[in-house]
């Protein structure tokens, strides 16, 4: 029996209602991919993660948890894990990005909505529930700068004074990064997973990655969004809601915000690497070439975050000479 035929006749198994119909409802960077499964009371989705690419169980332990915590995940109604197959509650087609792109005028509400989840999230957070964010993951990370982005999507090999260059800057970025307070981190916290719902909003997907890190992590991830920017004026004033909603609430954010912007910024810049390694690589190894124009944005946000502060002037001038880019006067701080 083929996978779509295993996979509708399970549906028809534990679905509370009988199935009308089943559509695709969207497929996202991995191997999951997600249908609509029509009921004569009400609309389920359904992950269909291949066991041989995927693992369902840190998808329904994180949805679980985060749920425990006030956080509005999907409900797991159903699930065989040996094959694959999830069925879930669905908050509908309206992402973050969609919403904010047909009205950009419900920015606030959107973002301060998303910052009130994300302290729930932190607030239940312990150390050894969720894999750590650690020296090797975020070392990791990174590596697929120079792999996939670099040396793949430019063609370009590092000669040794530029690979001395990027690997004092990793031990930099990794030395702010580590020394943050810890907290649960969704690790994808941006605008194309966060869904637009009448309660309780936001709807939180594509959380199955989530680790024990960084404080500054998915604020990095939400307002660095690669799919979506907005002027760093406002993006402070977000900012500062979240750290005086997350002092307010007990969360171990520095008490000075300079110094706790300073971490955000830093943290994005890990993000930033990270991120082009994964574009390039989604573009050159899974021929889904969409993410490539994503990359101008992710690379104007590092090179500014570079451009501000003392210890990433060396990397600027790499980005410069690898992107043919005269360096720009920037300040420090």
């Amino acid at each position: 029996m083929e996978r779509l035929e295993r996979l509708t006749a399970w549906i028809r198994k534990v679905l509370p209602t009988p199935l009308l119909d089943l559509q695709p409802a969207s497929a996202d960077a991995s191997f999951r991919r997600y249908f609509r499964a029509f009921g004569e009371t009400g609309n389920f989705i359904v992950m269909d993660a291949p066991p041989s690419h995927e693992d369902c169980k840190p998808f329904v332990h994180v949805a679980r948890l985060f749920r425990a915590a006030g956080a509005n995940t999907p409900e797991v109604l159903a699930e065989n894990l040996a094959e694959g197959f999830l069925l879930l509650s669905d908050f509908g087609d309206t992402t973050y990005l969609t919403a904010l792109e047909a009205d950009p005028g419900c920015a606030d509400r959107l973002y301060l909505d998303a910052n009130s989840s994300l302290i729930k999230i932190q607030l239940a957070s312990q150390s050894g529930e969720l894999p750590p964010y650690d020296t090797e993951l975020l070392m990791r990370e990174m590596r697929l700068f120079p792999d996939w982005y670099l040396n793949r999507h430019l063609n370009l090999q590092l000669d040794a004074e530029q690979q001395n260059v990027l690997d004092q800057t990793f031990q930099r970025i990794l030395a702010n990064n580590l020394a943050q307070p810890q907290v649960y981190v969704h690790r994808d916290w941006h605008s194309r997973n966060l869904m637009l719902t009448t309660a309780e909003n936001p709807g939180v997907l594509d959380f199955q990655d989530a680790v024990y890190g960084p404080i500054t992590y998915d604020l990095a991830s939400i307002y660095k969004d690669a799919y979506i920017r907005w002027d760093e004026d406002r993006v402070l004033d977000w900012l500062v809601r979240y750290w005086q909603a997350a002092r307010k609430a007990g969360l171990p954010v520095h008490a000075d915000f300079g110094e706790f912007y300073r971490d955000f910024e830093w943290m994005g810049v890990q993000r930033h690497i990270k991120v082009l390694g994964i574009f390039a690589r989604l573009c050159h190894r899974d021929g889904k070439t969409g993410y490539l124009k994503d990359m101008p944005l992710v690379m104007d946000y590092l090179r500014k975050a570079c451009n501000r502060y003392n210890g990433l002037g060396d990397f600027l001038r790499l980005l410069d000479a690898v992107e043919g880019k005269q360096a720009e006067a920037g300040y420090t701080f």
